[in-house]
């Protein structure tokens, strides 16, 4: 599998799994304590403490894509980010920082403030500019999986066969930009995204059939409702059994898990490399 991507200039290794925190600037997301105001005191105290506990990446967002999320114009989502993306990378220059966004002039802002690499919840759907502009300017792409809209992805979770059809939905476009040029493109299977709760356990299941040598696999299970409405705990209560989830997705070949709480992460890799090592 492939286990490096250029990030601006510099290699971004896989030898060891990494860690992506998530940094939410906005008001409705799905766990409370990933919701985040750059002009709050305790913004660049929260970051801190996620680089420290092991964040390779943060990933700033905008745009809440929990299920039924309401939809909010570009110019607000770019408001909500570029505050955030030019705070962090004032305070912590050489900080590699992802743009969670599905629109191409959000993350055309978000990299002129600073961010490096492209997350793109739609995987190129929901704005036909995003492929072009990927392509012209050849930067690290995240391409998840999902269906329809944040408002109604959960009504699109009919497949004809569940790994079939996603495996050929993201790699129909993963090599349409490698065959373009883009050389780092990561693949992320979309977790809790146009799937019901057995389909996310059935895909967590059999998540090695993503390996791929061109693509890494990011991995995003942190706190969502497959861990917590199973379980019937509330979502605070979901640290534990994330991480044990975690410990699956690893197994199964994931080199970026994205978190809420990069200091479990973290331990949960260490974990993971002492068993492989053992």
């Amino acid at each position: 599998m492939k286990n490096t991507i250029n990030v601006g200039g510099e290699l971004l290794g896989f030898q060891k799994p990494i860690i992506m925190g998530i940094m939410n600037i906005t008001p409705d997301s799905f766990h409370k304590d990933s919701r985040f105001n750059p002009f709050d005191e305790d913004f660049l105290k929260k970051a801190n403490e996620m680089i420290e506990n092991g964040a390779s990446i943060i990933d700033i967002g905008g745009y809440s894509t929990r299920p039924g999320a309401k939809n909010i114009s570009e110019n607000e989502e770019i408001d909500r980010v570029l505050p955030a993306i030019e705070s962090l990378l004032k305070n912590f220059k050489n900080l590699t920082i992802s743009i969670d966004t599905f629109r191409k002039n959000v993350a055309e802002n978000a990299v002129q403030a600073g961010a490096k690499i492209v997350n793109d919840i739609s995987g190129g759907d929901l704005d036909s500019h995003m492929f072009p502009y990927i392509i012209k300017t050849n930067l690290p792409y995240i391409l998840m999986h999902t269906r329809g809209t944040p408002e109604n992805m959960q009504n699109q979770t009919t497949y004809k066969d569940l790994h079939t059809d996603i495996l050929f939905e993201c790699y129909s476009k993963a090599n349409y930009l490698r065959k373009n040029g883009v050389k780092d493109i990561i693949i992320d299977p979309g977790f809790g995204f146009a799937k019901d709760l057995i389909q996310n356990y059935d895909l967590l299941k059999n998540l090695s059939i993503f390996q791929n040598e061109n693509y890494p696999i990011l991995v995003g299970l942190s706190r969502k409702s497959m861990v917590y409405k199973y379980l019937q705990i509330d979502v605070n209560e979901s640290l534990e059994a994330t991480a044990q989830l975690h410990i699956y997705a690893l197994a199964a070949g994931a080199s970026i898990i994205r978190v809420h709480d990069p200091k479990s992460a973290k331990n949960t890799i260490e974990l993971y490399e002492m068993l492989k090592k053992s």
